[in-house]
């Protein structure tokens, strides 16, 4: 007998009447009837906010994203102003609850740079010698086996919880850029390039250094990854990524086990996978719509992808809608418009019209299909794959670029969880199998599980 033949006796016993979540008003998904997240925790880390309640309804508004209270907008305003990485500074932010000096930025950067390189023989020995197809899995057990290179890996003190995510924040480029070059050439059969980091750049150089065989790049692409990079480094304590790690946090256990954690959750399509999903989704509307600017054809080409005759026929038009943000994610708004600076420099002006057609016509498509009044918005996603791949970021890398930048929401919730938690995340199941008697093989009553 093989693992198929129980195939449909376990998927039967695992079937839950849908009715019934209705019956026990179970929070699917921690979620309210409203679709609203079900309050579990307090934070003073980051705040999403992209709707109002008026007189018990919720009612859209432009969404706006805020790092311990201040506006991620401003952030970005400021630091291109300025002429100044942002990312750094908002790990700054994160980590430590207000903006540096520039003093203390100086020290930070410098602090950050000194972090860089992994454990001496980490590369060869628990990265070359054992690469993976999937970079996020990688990532995850690479995680894991730092705590072997930390001597105080058990010490929950803050000091110590500080020190281990400054550290795996600095490290996060370096471990990604050379699980991709171990992938890329042991299991691709491609050229080995393996570059030592610059301790002069900062985190979005530091990547794009090490995954290109020149280590060349414009300051535009430099700063467009800059800002990608801020734009995802933390998103309240809700998402599934950061709530895991709150999780794995109140229970107590050590650094690498909760950001292992954070980082398997990401990897998901329905979380930081997404993009991905966005990037295969558009090549194949621009390999089924002839004409890109035809909003007619494009159109169409989306109601069938929405009712699930085209593309991977899921019904879903990837990027577009948001758990929180119903008119505007300010993260797709702010990427969309560097975005178009790049595809200005890149000379792909062509097809960001064609991300910008389809972002406008999805929420009229969406109503008329699915007969639905819900107010969507393109996310952070649909924009997200199209300047990686405009950066000449490999599809593989889309999602772990934003756990280098994740983990920095991450190490900061870590950080809350173990100062302001102090109980274990516990909450129920209702069980509704039924109770049933014991039978016992030698009467011969026993049922076969299946058929032989």
């Amino acid at each position: 007998m093989s693992i198929a033949d129980y195939l449909s006796d376990l998927t039967s016993n695992d079937y839950i009447d849908g009715r019934l979540y209705d019956k026990y008003n179970v929070k699917r998904g921690l979620r309210n009837a409203d679709g609203s997240g079900v309050l579990v925790g307090l934070t003073r880390v980051g705040e999403v906010h992209g709707y109002i309640v008026v007189e018990g309804e919720n009612q859209p508004v432009d969404g706006q994203l805020f790092y311990r209270g201040i506006n991620v907008e401003e952030i970005v305003s400021a630091a291109a102003r300025e002429k100044r990485r942002a990312f750094e500074e908002v790990v700054y932010l994160l980590m430590f609850g207000a903006l540096p000096s520039e003093a203390q930025f100086e020290k930070f950067c410098a602090l950050m740079e000194e972090n860089r390189k992994l454990p001496m023989y980490f590369r060869r020995d628990h990265i070359m010698k054992a690469p993976s197809s999937d970079i996020m899995n990688k990532l995850a057990q690479s995680v894991l086996t730092l705590y072997s290179f930390d001597k105080k890996a058990e010490d929950r003190s803050p000091e110590n919880i500080l020190r281990q995510c400054i550290e795996l924040i600095a490290r996060f480029p370096a471990i990604v850029a050379y699980s991709y070059m171990a992938k890329k050439h042991y299991l691709d059969k491609d050229s080995l390039i393996i570059h030592e980091p610059n301790p002069k750049q900062n985190t979005a150089e530091t990547i794009l250094s090490l995954i290109r065989a020149d280590r060349r790049f414009t300051h535009l692409e430099a700063e467009t990854l800059d800002l990608a990079l801020t734009l995802h480094a933390e998103h309240g304590g809700g998402n599934n990524s950061t709530f895991a790690v709150h999780l794995i946090s109140s229970a107590d256990t050590d650094t690498y086990s909760a950001i292992a954690a954070g980082v398997g959750s990401l990897k998901g399509y329905k979380h930081g996978g997404a993009n991905a999903k966005v990037s295969g989704m558009m090549e194949d509307i621009k390999r089924h719509v002839n004409k890109w600017d035809d909003e007619a054809e494009v159109e169409a080409y989306l109601e069938k992808i929405l009712k699930s005759e085209a593309y991977d026929r899921t019904g879903l038009i990837y990027g577009q809608g948001h758990a929180v943000y119903t008119k505007s994610d300010p993260r797709a708004i702010l990427l969309r418009d560097k975005a178009a600076q790049l595809a200005n420099e890149k000379q792909v002006m062509d097809e960001f019209t064609l991300y910008t057609l389809i972002e406008r016509l999805a929420p009229g498509v969406f109503k008329r299909v699915k007969g639905s009044d819900k107010e969507i918005c393109a996310n952070v996603d649909f924009y997200s794959g199209f300047v990686y791949s405009m950066l000449g970021i490999p599809v593989e890398l889309y999602t772990p670029i934003f756990a280098v930048s994740r983990v920095a929401g991450w190490c900061a919730h870590r950080m809350e969880e173990a100062v302001a938690g102090g109980r274990i995340i516990r909450p129920a199941y209702k069980c509704v199998q039924k109770h049933i008697p014991y039978t016992s093989v030698a009467e011969g009553k026993r049922q076969a599980l299946t058929r032989e």
